[in-house]
C-alpha cells in the first residue's frame, strides 16, 4: 500500500462504526538534509515537533482521541510524551 503524495507512512484499519476498511496517510515524506531519517526521536527537533503537536491535540480533541488519526500516529512515531520527545 502506497501513502498519499507527500506522506511517509500509511496505516490501514477497519472502521468500527461502518465496518469498512479505511486508510490514513501521515508523516512528512523524504529524507533529512544529512540523508538520514527525517524522524529522530529524542532530539531538539523532536521536542519542537512534540510541543507543536501537543497544541494541535489540544485544539482538536476529536483527533487527539482517535488512535488512527494522523496526529496520533505521527506523535507515536516521534515517541512524544507530553511536550517532549523521548529516545
Amino acid at each position: 500500500m502506497k501513502p498519499a503524495k507527500g506522506k511517509a507512512k500509511v496505516k490501514s484499519y477497519r472502521d468500527p462504526k461502518t465496518g469498512r476498511k479505511r486508510r490514513v496517510s501521515y508523516g512528512q515524506a523524504g529524507k533529512a538534509k544529512s540523508g538520514g531519517a527525517r524522524v529522530r526521536p529524542g532530539t531538539s527537533k523532536g521536542d519542537a515537533y512534540c510541543a507543536r503537536s501537543a497544541g494541535q491535540a489540544k485544539k482538536s480533541p476529536k483527533a487527539a482521541k482517535n488512535p488512527n488519526s494522523p496526529l496520533r500516529l505521527s506523535r507515536k512515531r516521534w515517541k512524544c510524551s507530553g511536550k517532549k520527545s523521548r529516545r
